[in-house]
């Protein structure tokens, strides 16, 4: 077990487990309750079971399928995180770089995961995303919005209006093209000589003036303000 992130005071993180196939919530209950760090709090077959267990069962992290009868994976997202904008969602998806995995991330999801994922990144990823990280890596993150470029505006247009950006310091902007182009901390540090806790706290501080969710959103942000190159 990783001591990458556990809820904040110590208690167990909550999971909230949605998907239409009941052996696939079972799995995924077995391989989350051998953890002592993972609770799971519920199960819901739908969207619409889904959108009201993340109201009354108050989970951390919601592994969310996309594609199910009724209300979809993706809109049961969007009422999930428009209701509780601090509630993390992991999509789950059978094919890698999927439209609806895109459609996950852009609904407020912090990340994907293939639904034959190994249990130890099935944990990983939990408590990555519990600890406000996200769940997938900035490569993969801008491999999918490259598949999607037509929706995005071209690099080098603005947008109508003050540049959101403008909030940021140059070397923030600089960590935020950097993210956008799928660096780790650590890669971060080395290319612009800082330590990885400063790396960390200009992260912190991008992510909190342009108030997005996590990476996975800031490289979002990025590609649709045409901060990097296609």
């Amino acid at each position: 077990m990783t001591d990458t992130a556990s809820a904040e005071d110590g208690r167990p993180i909550r999971v909230l487990i949605v998907d239409d196939q009941a052996l696939v919530r079972l799995g995924f209950r077995m391989v989350l309750e051998a953890e002592p760090d993972l609770h799971v709090v519920g199960e819901a077959g739908e969207g619409e079971s889904a959108t009201r267990l993340a109201v009354e069962a108050a989970p951390d992290v919601i592994l969310m399928d996309v594609r199910m009868p009724g209300l979809d994976g993706i809109e049961a997202t969007r009422r999930i995180v428009a209701a509780n904008p601090a509630a993390r969602v992991i999509i789950l998806t059978t094919f890698d770089l999927d439209e609806y995995a895109f459609g996950g991330l852009r609904a407020g999801a912090s990340g994907f995961l293939l639904k034959d994922v190994r249990p130890a990144e099935l944990t990983q990823a939990i408590r990555s995303v519990a600890a406000g990280d996200a769940a997938v890596s900035g490569r993969v993150t801008r491999a999918m919005l490259e598949l999607f470029s037509d929706r995005l505006p071209a690099s080098g247009t603005s947008r109508a209006g003050a540049d959101p950006t403008d909030v940021l310091t140059p070397r923030e902007r600089e960590i935020l093209q950097a993210i956008g182009e799928g660096l780790s901390n650590g890669e971060i540090a080395q290319k612009f000589y800082l330590t990885e806790s400063t790396v960390k706290t200009h992260v912190g501080r991008v992510l909190a003036k342009l108030g997005l969710r996590d990476r996975v959103h800031a490289v979002i942000f990025a590609y649709e303000n045409g901060l990097l190159a296609r």
